[in-house]
């Protein structure tokens, strides 16, 4: 497989940071706005959060956007109207991260399908399971040139990193803590846990995310990974002071 998102950890094998934001929130045709801003503030990939009225991962101000945005009207259709013109202005991989059943409504193939056209490059489903995706999405997404990226977390056995490390096209996504996104456990307590990943020598690079904040978080994250992923601080962020562009180049140039 070879997309944006390869290129990227070939050519970058640290300090990358990637942003996770709602679709269709604050206001539902914000997307390509905030797109076109993290892109300006030189953030190196972003995921945009596919909305659904039951999100298990995500902690109390992802959860709190998702629902604006149904509220607004986004969908998996509306999100891809919003894409299709999207790489006449960003040139960033970008991955959309949800949940199973919105994709299972479109089709699977008809999704894959969009996101090549708009230029999606590839997709995180945290309630994917792996038997599922290997017997109806891996043939798929290597036929389409998606990459699905999958989760670790420090329950997740050896053997099983290793499984998903074999199975992976991408980057693995490596669970700061157990628990929702958000969390403000410290990132300190688990540097045993990222040492031990880190010892294993796996054949794709990881980005640390669920509670990378700030600074100092991500700068942690960096001496065991090529980067990490900031949602909810983000989100807290244009909360608080929009969505503005140079609103979002404070916030990228308060983390690095």
């Amino acid at each position: 497989m070879n997309n944006r998102i390869n290129t990227l950890f070939e050519q970058k094998k640290s300090d990358i940071l990637s942003i996770y934001f709602t679709a269709g929130y604050p206001a539902i045709d914000d997307t390509l706005t905030i797109l076109k801003h993290l892109d300006s503030a030189g953030v190196d990939m972003v995921e945009i959060g596919m909305p659904f009225s039951d999100p298990l991962a995500d902690g109390p101000v992802i959860q709190h956007s998702s629902e604006q945005a149904l509220l607004n009207g986004i969908s998996v259709a509306t999100l891809f109207e919003q894409l299709k013109e999207m790489r006449q202005h960003i040139k960033m991989p970008i991955v959309l991260m949800g949940y199973l059943n919105p994709v299972l409504r479109y089709g699977i193939e008809a999704f894959l399908v969009k996101c090549t056209e708009v230029g999606v490059d590839g997709i995180i489903l945290p309630d994917l399971p792996m038997d599922y995706y290997l017997s109806h999405f891996k043939p798929l997404c290597l036929k389409h040139n998606i990459s699905n990226v999958m989760l670790i977390s420090n329950d997740t056995s050896e053997e099983r990193v290793r499984h998903i490390d074999e199975q992976t096209e991408g980057f693995i996504y490596l669970v700061s803590s157990n628990g929702t996104t958000g969390s403000n456990k410290s990132l300190d307590d688990q540097q045993a846990y990222y040492k031990h990943i880190q010892s294993l020598a796996l054949k794709n690079p990881t980005l640390i995310g669920f509670g990378v904040r700030d600074k100092q978080t991500y700068e942690l994250t960096n001496q065991y990974s090529s980067g990490a992923i900031i949602g909810t601080a983000f989100m807290k962020h244009i909360n608080e002071y929009g969505i503005t562009e140079e609103s979002i180049s404070t916030f990228v140039r308060s983390i690095r």
